[in-house]
């Protein structure tokens, strides 16, 4: 009886969702009706170029953005577990405010300083050193580098905290036997600090793999998908495909393209890290 109020709003939000989405994905909307259509979605999504190519700028910024924003967490959570660190907790609480800011607004800011014109502030900066102003986002790869710049400063000071609650669970014992017989920092970070956080380490990763997957509001925001699809991401190509052609369908398919891709990579990472 007490959990009725649950069962309700779990079968409701969630199972039902689900289940109708499921079934949207073998159908196509016709005449105010859903017609049966089998597989046909799932092959139209997965042999559908502007698919790919959302599938193709997704991993590309997946693997730049997620190692250079893990290994700059570390730097910062090893920094601010060093006991020669003062005001800890606002050092901690400062490198955490980027992704208390909502993503919509902090979306806005990161394309007013990378704006085109000269009154972006990236574009005034250059321009006030001499140098021309950059188109970044007519330019695929500098648009790239505007999304995996914004998503690196709003989500690695996040990281860094989860990392640094690992760290905590070192025992400093290790790093003062370690000093005496010798072993230098490198040596200790190596030995010591990365096993010691490879738990954590882990979970960051596959956090930060599955938000990019999903990534959406960034690239809908600073660069509307572009130029010419340069940017559009998995879950952008949904959004499309679903409320702007209407395609109910074959968007339902693809998302349970994105889910199965999701599931597959944090299996490999999981068997990865345990073979390790």
């Amino acid at each position: 009886m007490f959990l009725a109020p649950f069962l309700i709003i779990f079968l409701t939000f969630m199972v039902y969702p689900i289940i109708y989405s499921l079934a949207i994905s073998f159908t196509k909307y016709r005449g105010g009706e859903f017609v049966p259509v089998g597989l046909s979605n799932f092959k139209f999504v997965l042999t559908d170029p502007t698919f790919l190519k959302a599938i193709k700028n997704t991993f590309t910024i997946l693997i730049i953005q997620v190692p250079i924003q893990t290994m700059l967490a570390l730097v910062i959570a090893n920094f601010l577990n060093s006991k020669h660190l003062k005001f800890k907790g606002f050092f901690r609480m400062f490198v955490f405010m980027p992704v208390l800011i909502d993503t919509v607004s902090y979306s806005i800011v990161f394309l007013l300083f990378f704006s085109n014109s000269k009154d972006g502030l990236i574009n005034g900066l250059i321009s006030m050193l001499g140098g021309s102003s950059v188109e970044w986002m007519n330019v695929a790869w500098l648009s790239k580098i505007v999304i995996i710049t914004a998503l690196t400063w709003r989500w690695t000071g996040y990281n860094a905290i989860i990392i640094l609650s690992g760290l905590q669970n070192i025992a400093a014992d290790l790093y003062e036997a370690a000093s005496i017989d010798g072993a230098t920092k490198i040596k200790q970070f190596f030995s010591i600090t990365l096993p010691g956080v490879k738990p954590v380490l882990l979970f960051s990763v596959v956090l930060s793999v599955n938000g990019v997957l999903q990534l959406f509001t960034e690239t809908n925001l600073i660069t509307r998908g572009g130029p010419v699809d340069g940017t559009l991401t998995i879950v952008q190509y949904l959004y499309n495909t679903g409320f702007v052609s209407f395609n109910y369908g074959v968007s339902s398919a693809g998302a349970y393209i994105l889910a199965v891709m999701i599931a597959i990579l944090t299996f490999i990472q999981m068997k990865v890290t345990k073979g390790d």
